[in-house]
């Protein structure tokens, strides 16, 4: 294939940071498919954060404001500025397809269209751009990178140092031998749906300590006195944070949410944790545990209309989601123990 699109707008407005980092392959497939194109992107912050290091990414593009329809008109100042020749977009409401397309621009603005459950949702985007003509069938097993800036990457080992090598492990003679490997817990998930409990969480980190890990917190509220809480900062130093960790050998645990997946773009082992969304579709990388598979209300293609979604109301108990209470801590930690120590990388 040759590089003919010289002027490229990605838009991904759907809102999540782990949306943006599932479109990554995508961008940069494009970015690698048309050498010397000029590449915006407009999606939301914080996740534009991520892009402003990236070589493949000319411009990031945010809406200005935060009221009803920015989103639309954050496209429409996009296409007034500079009139893209090719434009592929994610994002399906306000209209905004039909904005794109009466651009006169080259227009992929269905990147979801007919999905099978178990292709992964960044798999099927780049499955139907080289449907399209636009990537080469290299392209389609590419796997979410993250470009890190140096002052990112130094910010996140120094913090990563400072936290681990205080995490010693106690001898009984006083003295203290190194910490092994740390293990991170993303303690969040942004919707009640996708959280696991706290007593589990509380579980896991007692397990890791008892076996010598260091044990760091991403997330509100302390896990337990014996983690360390990572301080609040921005998302290129959140993973220069994950980068230092998979350095060491270290694994990141959490929900199926955008720290997660941040986690695994730079660098980290991953152990997934997911519940009504389903890990076929929306695994992110190392290890993607499935809590309760044979759940009847699960519907992997169309998860927004599942009846717990929104609220995080369970219809098979009436304390949380049964499908994350299903993960027990157990085969959390089997998954951690065999990932530690094996998966290390270099800086993005």
């Amino acid at each position: 294939m040759t590089g003919r699109y010289r002027d490229i707008l990605v838009v991904d407005l759907l809102g999540g940071i782990g949306d943006l980092i599932m479109l990554l392959p995508a961008v940069h497939a494009l970015a690698r498919r048309n050498p010397g194109a000029r590449l915006r992107v407009l999606t939301h912050d914080p996740g534009a954060e991520l892009l402003h290091a990236d070589p493949a990414v000319d411009t990031v593009l945010t809406p200005a404001h935060g009221r009803p329809g920015a989103e639309r008109e954050a496209v429409r100042e996009a296409l007034a500025a500079r009139r893209p020749d090719l434009v592929v977009s994610t994002t399906r409401y306000d209209g905004i397809p039909d904005l794109l397309a009466a651009s006169g621009a080259r227009c992929v603005t269905d990147l979801w269209r007919r999905p099978p459950p178990d292709e992964p949702v960044g798999t099927r985007y780049l499955r139907i751009l080289r449907e399209e003509g636009l990537l080469g069938a290299a392209d389609v097993g590419a796997r979410p990178r993250v470009a890190l800036a140096p002052p990112a990457l130094t910010a996140g080992e120094q913090m990563v140092t400072a936290l681990v090598g205080s995490a010693g492990v106690a001898r009984p003679d006083g003295t203290t031998r190194p910490a092994g490997a740390p293990v991170v817990l993303v303690t969040d998930a942004g919707m009640a749906v996708k959280r696991w409990p706290a007593q589990s969480w509380r579980r896991l980190a007692a397990a890791l300590r008892r076996r010598g890990r260091p044990v760091l917190s991403v997330g509100p509220g302390p896990v337990s006195p014996a983690v360390s809480p990572l301080p609040v900062m921005d998302l290129p130093t959140l993973a220069g944070c994950f980068t230092a960790v998979a350095r060491r050998g270290g694994v990141v645990v959490g929900p199926d949410t955008g720290p997660v997946r941040l986690a695994a773009a730079a660098g980290a082992a991953t152990v997934a944790l997911f519940g009504p969304t389903w890990a076929r579709r929306y695994g992110v990388g190392a290890v993607d545990l499935q809590g309760l598979p044979e759940c009847g209300h699960r519907m992997p293609t169309a998860i927004t209309e599942q009846p717990c979604w929104w609220q995080g109301d369970c219809p098979l108990s009436p304390d949380g989601p049964a499908c994350m209470a299903d993960l027990r801590p157990e085969r959390v930690h089997a998954a951690v123990a065999g990932l530690l120590g094996r998966h290390r990388v270099q800086p993005c």
